[in-house]
């Protein structure tokens, strides 16, 4: 599938996985233009209670300066990816990437799954199953690799 229209969307959740990597190069495959891309990775903030010390400077700022030096890290060694629209937003991470893609009026949604199924799944909950239900516009999913629970 090709995606023709250069005002098309195309958001691409970042997990730092190497299904989240595949599922970028999958995008970039499909559309025209590579500024069709908006690459985004939801965090949380931890507090300085739950992680010791080492957290209490940390801000929103310092914490997204980081992890978009990480993203240009692990894409290092594809130049033409450097250009992409990357993004940190702070919350749930099935409803912000749905909100994100509101907000952005994107045509389509590329996301990894991890393949758990089961138990593991019913613990840990499916970002990518919130995604599909929740989302305002066309969901890909693309499976990894079954895990065994």
């Amino acid at each position: 599938m090709k995606i023709t229209d250069v005002n098309s969307i195309v958001v691409v959740p970042w997990d730092f996985s190497t299904l989240s990597h595949d599922a970028l190069l999958k995008a970039c495959q499909m559309v025209e233009s590579l500024s069709q891309i908006r690459v985004i990775h939801v965090s949380q903030i931890p507090s300085g209670y739950e992680v010791g010390m080492a957290w209490e400077a940390a801000t929103e700022e310092s914490i997204r300066a980081q992890l978009e030096a990480a993203f240009r890290k692990a894409i290092a060694n594809d130049s033409n990816l450097q250009t992409l629209d990357f993004r940190v937003l702070f919350g749930d991470p099935g409803r912000r990437v749905c909100q994100f893609a509101e907000d952005e009026k994107a045509n389509l949604i590329v996301v990894p799954s991890h393949g758990r199924s089961g138990f593991t799944r019913f613990l840990l909950g499916s970002v990518a199953e919130r995604i599909v239900r929740q989302a305002p516009c066309p969901v890909l999913v693309l499976r990894g690799p079954a895990s065994a629970d």
